[in-house]
């Protein structure tokens, strides 16, 4: 089924979410637990693709007592398939019925205005500061997925909304899900402990061949396809260095305390190159520096036939450390490895968000997902024009990738940046 294919400007949309500071101001404070009886958590799913039910999936796992009430989509036949994948494994702690299932442009809307605890939002990353708006002002809980825009002029709305969820006293959790996992976690301890002396230097890889994409079906309109097909469009996905090594790049942060101060980087359009593919780069390499001298050489690339690595990589004045899912190692004086059995960590992320919403001791992760995604953004920016990008100017930039018009209609594809002639916005 198709959604609303009615004219929906971007002044409407933004309009439509609450995504304004009376919208936001006017909505009543609530919907915050503080402990006492243990009750039922209500969760509505926000993007019903392969994450988003993956998310719901995540959030049945993590607790006995939570139950999927509402699913939205674009496309409702999207939520409905999700609904019964999901009805189908967990039964009636899936009580969505066809009409809790909402599809199009206003479908999460609808879905936040229930009577849901909280919403996962997994949809195109461009949507993100949107929906968040829509949940925060609703008064709901959040588990949002990473990266969380794919614009400065996003991250700004996003910085907004982490603090008006302090206000609200509402819990978002956040979709880097390393920051949950245990063998970051006692990683991170013994770097704190000084394993490897003062950090002063990283690398971080997200380095793997190419992923899905679907052909551009001649029933769809051009801004339907690029939608179903978003990770090989900016404006959608932020391009791969936003929307998959923000992970790597949050973990460097989360080291560092912080974002970078600058980037430097270089990339490029090679290997993948068919109309297919959008308009992205299929390779990055940018060097972040801190404020503290620590420098970080970052890389990632989707590209089949060539050798893969995700992890990180630190070095220190007395020892260094390798990490990547489910390891961590350091090497020197204070050797160590992880050997245990952990949890999944996107099981863990929604553990760690039901235990706050249930005991009032509120979880926040918004702001340093924000700027993790920044992190991503300055780096892409520096490699699509060729320019050195610090942090001040990327997140005060007037950069906004949001098209004219949502309306299924004709959108051209943007041309293929070229470093040296690509404007710094």
């Amino acid at each position: 089924m198709n959604p609303n294919r009615s004219s929906l400007s971007r002044r409407q949309f933004v309009q439509a979410s609450g995504l304004t500071a009376a919208a936001l101001a006017a909505a009543p404070i609530g919907n915050a637990w503080a402990g006492g009886v243990r009750q039922t958590l209500k969760v509505g799913v926000v993007g019903c693709g392969g994450r988003g039910t993956g998310a719901a999936w995540n959030a049945l796992e993590a607790d006995d007592d939570t139950v999927i009430t509402h699913l939205a989509d674009l496309f409702l036949d999207r939520a409905i398939e999700a609904r019964d994948k999901l009805k189908a494994e967990w039964g009636d702690r899936v009580t969505a019925t066809d009409k809790d299932c909402f599809g199009g442009t206003d479908a999460y809307g609808r879905c936040c205005s229930q009577g849901n605890d909280y919403i996962i939002l997994a949809t195109p990353p461009h949507f993100r500061p949107i929906h968040l708006a829509a949940a925060i002002g609703r008064g709901k809980h959040v588990f949002t997925e990473k990266p969380v825009a794919v614009d400065p002029t996003g991250i700004r709305q996003c910085f907004a909304i982490h603090d008006e969820a302090e206000r609200r006293k509402l819990c978002i959790a956040a979709g880097t899900q390393r920051r949950h996992e245990q063998c970051y976690l006692e990683f991170m301890q013994r770097i704190k402990d000084g394993a490897i002396g003062t950090p002063i230097s990283g690398s971080c890889y997200w380095n793997m061949g190419e992923l899905w994409s679907k052909n551009h079906e001649a029933e769809w309109s051009d801004m339907e396809w690029q939608i179903k097909n978003w990770l090989y469009f900016t404006w959608l996905s932020g391009d791969h260095i936003v929307e998959q090594h923000v992970h790597n790049l949050d973990v460097i942060n989360w080291i560092n305390g912080g974002p970078p101060v600058r980037a430097m980087g270089c990339g490029g359009r090679q290997a993948r190159t068919d109309p297919l593919f959008g308009h992205i780069f299929d390779h990055f390499a940018v060097e972040y520096e801190y404020a503290n001298g620590f420098v970080l050489n970052s890389m990632c690339r989707q590209t089949n036939g060539c050798a893969n690595r995700v992890e990180e990589r630190v070095r220190g004045t007395t020892g260094s450390a390798k990490t990547t899912s489910g390891f961590a190692e350091i090497y020197g004086p204070a050797e160590w490895k992880f050997t245990a059995k952990q949890r999944s960590p996107y099981v863990q992320e929604h553990i760690d968000l039901i235990a706050a919403i249930r005991s009032g001791n509120r979880i926040n992760e918004m702001r340093q997902v924000a700027e993790s995604t920044l992190t991503a953004i300055m780096g892409r920016m520096s490699a699509y024009t060729g320019k050195e990008v610090t942090w001040e100017f990327a997140v005060n930039s007037k950069l906004d990738l949001t098209p004219p018009s949502y309306e299924f209609g004709p959108i051209e594809t943007p041309p293929v940046p070229i470093p040296g002639k690509t404007e710094l916005i």
